[in-house]
């Protein structure tokens, strides 16, 4: 196989190996099977161009008006002439497709449906990233700025998809650039000659050279490695927070024109900061709502099961409407007063989702907000967060009655399929258990007041936040059996049970009603965040239940008519920040409703940063940052700096060899210029033996040769190491169409390295590495500018420095390996096992 037949194969596998990144964004996969044939064509009809050969942009247009035959072939034929010629009523199909795409990706959540305008966007945007790759890498023979389309594909994929082993498409994609690279260095070495894959290694000899190709290898492979290993040292940003962060980190993702809400888990954050004993006030109402014992704050709803815990499912988010629409299920027939709450949030609250009471009709806040309608939530979208935020909003207080839940009818299918939902992986034990609550109960309201009461009253349930939330399968199972818990337990309980019954539920998170203050407001600390289960009834909508003993209120619609009725202790709202602080600590594992300031149920449900930020990011992180940020600049620039180092190193050796031994006192004229160095080496014979002096002008000579060779290199003029000093100097003469000027300065030194190289007496000229600039000046003048960026930033030259560094690996190789052979020769031979003689 050529190398250009290589190298098209490496750069569609590249342009596939990346695409592979998209699988988690859309479902089903088969888009990337037609991707890949398509493809495919587009990369032969590359190399059937070049081979004719066409000029390099008759075979980039060739490529393009095969991709749209492909495109419109598959997306378009019916609107198309003979099904492949694609005119003004194709261009609108696919105008069409694109826009329709468009709302597809912001309708659906990851992984959304391989609808038509979709699969044309993916398939569509894998083939341009195909295209620019390989006219890039093969029609213009430069692979490394193919990188670029291929980071542009990637870095779409990545910053959508949210799952635990996307690193594993980063190690694919990065695979493919680097065969990519290794094919394009390969190709350009075979046309130097034949690519040696390294010298036999004779019988206890040492290796022979590693052939370059085999090194790119291993650099290859130790920077993949690298970029594997680094981000787990913990080097490298990583997204945290969460639904209870409190320091602006949390779910909420979205952009300009719609996305996504990521699903969290709170249990790891309650867990962690439950007994935490500092309190502070996070939210200030002012409502003119009579009665603040309802006035629950929600953030977010939890409806997505897994058995073990509960989390928000991925939710699409929208702009923020003039008017929210009414709440789905709510009828006409159910009472309902609307409410105006003005909530101001400290400024050290930030949290990505906006507290607010449940159902809202209207908000006025500032800022970029997004919308997500199935839960009526808003998220903070590009880094907004509550913190210092003044904001309005107008509620409905729903009120409804005992018959109008017990009468609801049932709910509809979309409900029922989406929030009656248990995994296998739920105990038996759960749904046997609410069975036996509910023996009694002929609809689904009574099942949940039975429910309720279970937990809150009858059930022998105790509220203590030292339990451990638990976690895995059995961890419901646990709750029951032990009967401790605090707000978590209860509600994920009750939403599961209610779900194994066939009532559609979910679970709230945010705030129980606050402590009223002497200036009319209402104060939410730490301390009164909360979770609460909440069940639907069609005509009535989500309905809000409270299974948590001695915490929040108990719903009026829940409690029985009957006087003298058990039924739980309605406690009042929370005294004031000041007045609980004299409050002592209960006692028992339960705690009443006079101290829940001090054993909250979710304590620090957005996280306190103070609490949470530690001491500050540790030093090795700081300086690992470092380090990666230093290593970042300057890999770029390394082949850039190596060469400028070589040049002069190289164009310094011709005053070190004309200086060197040059005799004492003052030069023609008070300055050395004009002493060469077969000059410096007669006037020092008696001190310097001419073999020095031979040796420095040689490698003099030599070094100002290698600069202008790879001078010439690097302006695109491959050297040729199979041509004598002189045909190289014609050629290069030739390729870099040379003026009289510029041609002479190269043939003079080549004349020079004949010189040096052959005559008896070796002897350095005088100005040598002035022709070395002038040549680079001629080929700099004659260059466009992206040749003259490309010489600097990116010297071809530079690919010695990888020769050198293996000839040094080799080297140190056969070093130890001459070592270790003296050193078994120079230890004692044992004798050998024998018969001994009587």
């Amino acid at each position: 196989m050529s190398g250009r037949a290589r190298l098209t194969l490496c750069s569609a596998a590249a342009t596939l190996m990346t695409s592979l990144a998209l699988l988690p964004l859309v479902s089903p996969a088969t888009w990337l099977l037609q991707a890949a044939l398509l493809l495919a064509i587009q990369s032969g009809v590359g190399a059937a161009a070049r081979r004719v050969p066409l000029a390099r942009p008759l075979t980039m247009a060739a490529q393009a008006l095969v991709t749209l035959v492909l495109l419109t072939l598959v997306f378009a034929r019916e609107q198309a002439l003979f099904g492949l010629v694609p005119g003004p009523q194709a261009f609108q199909r696919f105008a069409d497709l694109l826009q329709a795409g468009t709302d597809d990706v912001g309708r659906y959540a990851i992984p959304a449906p391989l609808s038509d305008g979709i699969r044309l966007m993916v398939v569509g945007g894998v083939l341009v990233i195909g295209l620019a790759v390989d006219t890039l890498a093969v029609t213009f023979r430069n692979a490394a700025p193919a990188g670029l389309p291929l980071l542009a594909l990637y870095s779409v994929a990545a910053g959508l998809s949210e799952g635990d082993w996307d690193f594993m498409w980063f190690l694919v994609a990065a695979a493919g650039y680097l065969l990519l690279l290794l094919a394009e260095g390969r190709e350009r070495l075979s046309q130097w000659g034949r690519v040696f894959a390294g010298a036999p290694r004779a019988p206890g000899g040492p290796a022979g050279p590693v052939a370059p190709v085999r090194t790119g290898r291993r650099i290859g492979f130790a920077a993949l490695s690298i970029a594997v290993i680094v981000p787990f040292l913990g080097l490298t940003p990583s997204v945290r927070g969460g639904l209870l962060d409190g320091t602006g980190a949390g779910v909420g993702t979205g952009s300009g024109g719609g996305g996504t809400i990521s699903a969290v888990n709170p249990l790891v954050s309650l867990r962690d900061s439950l007994n935490v004993n500092d309190d502070r006030t996070v939210l200030t109402l002012n409502t003119n709502a009579t009665d603040i014992t309802d006035m629950y704050l929600r953030i977010v709803s939890l409806d997505d099961f897994d058995g073990t815990t509960w989390r928000p499912s991925k939710r699409h988010i929208v702009a923020l409407p003039d008017e929210l629409p009414t709440p789905t299920g709510l009828s006409s027939d159910v009472k309902r007063t609307e409410i105006t709450t003005r909530i101001s949030a400290a400024k050290d609250y930030g949290q990505d989702w906006l507290p607010m009471p449940y159902p809202p009709s209207d908000v006025r806040i500032s800022g970029n907000w997004r919308y997500e309608p199935v839960g009526m939530t808003l998220v903070g979208d590009h880094g907004e967060n509550t913190g210092g935020k003044t904001y309005q909003v107008k509620s409905l207080d729903v009120e409804p009655t005992a018959e109008q839940l017990a009468d609801a009818p049932a709910a509809p299918g979309s409900i029922m399929n989406d929030y009656t939902e248990v995994p296998d992986s739920l105990p038996k034990v759960v749904a046997r258990q609410a069975r036996e609550i509910t023996a009694g109960a002929t609809n689904d309201y009574e099942r949940a007041v039975a429910l309720q009461d279970y937990f809150a009253v009858t059930g022998g349930f105790e509220y203590d936040t030292d339990v451990e939330v638990g976690t895995g399968p059995d961890a419901i199972a646990r709750f029951l059996r032990d009967k401790q818990g605090f707000c978590v337990h209860f509600s994920f309980a009750m939403a599961a049970m209610a779900r194994t019954l066939g009532i559609p539920a979910r679970v709230a998170v945010g705030f129980a009603p606050g402590s009223p203050q002497a200036d009319g407001s209402v104060a939410v600390t730490l301390k009164d965040a909360h979770a609460w289960p909440e069940l639907y009834f069609e005509g009535v909508g989500w309905t809000r239940f409270e299974p948590t003993p001695t915490r929040g209120t108990t719903p009026t619609y829940t409690l029985p008519d009957v006087p003298g009725a058990a039924t739980p202790d309605s406690p009042e709202a929370s005294q004031s920040a000041d007045a609980e602080s004299s409050a002592a600590p209960s006692t028992s594992a339960s705690c009443s409703s006079q101290d829940k300031k001090l054993e909250g149920c979710g304590a620090a449900l957005p996280l306190d940063p103070a609490e949470s930020g530690g001491q500050g990011t540790p030093w090795y992180r700081i300086v690992g940052w470092v380090l990666l940020g230093a290593a970042v600049l300057a890999l770029p620039l390394g082949p850039m700096l190596w060469r400028l180092r070589r040049r002069s190193v190289r164009m310094a050796s011709a005053q070190h060899s004309a200086l060197a031994g040059a005799p004492p006192g003052p030069r023609p004229g008070g300055t050395t210029e004009g002493l060469t160095e077969h000059d410096a080496a007669r006037a020092v014979l008696l001190d310097v033996p001419s073999q020095e002096v031979g040796e420095a002008a040689v490698a003099h000579v030599l070094a100002v040769w290698r600069e202008l060779v790879d001078t010439a290199w690097d302006f695109g003029i491959e050297p040729d190491d199979a041509l004598t000093p002189r045909r190289a100097a014609a050629r290069i003469v030739l390729i870099g169409e040379l003026d009289e000027t510029a041609g002479r300065s190269v043939h003079r030194v080549a004349g020079a390295v004949e010189q040096v190289l052959f005559a008896p007496q070796p002897r350095a000229e005088a100005g040598l590495a002035e022709d070395a600039r002038v040549l680079r000046s001629a080929l700099w003048a004659r260059a466009g500018w992206p040749a003259r960026i490309r010489a600097v930033v990116a010297p071809r030259s530079a690919m010695r420095a990888v020769w050198e560094l293996s000839e040094r690996w080799t080297a140190v190789k056969a070093s130890w390996a001459a070592r270790t052979a003296r050193l078994t020769a120079r230890l004692p031979r044992l004798p050998r096992p024998g018969r001994q003689s009587g």
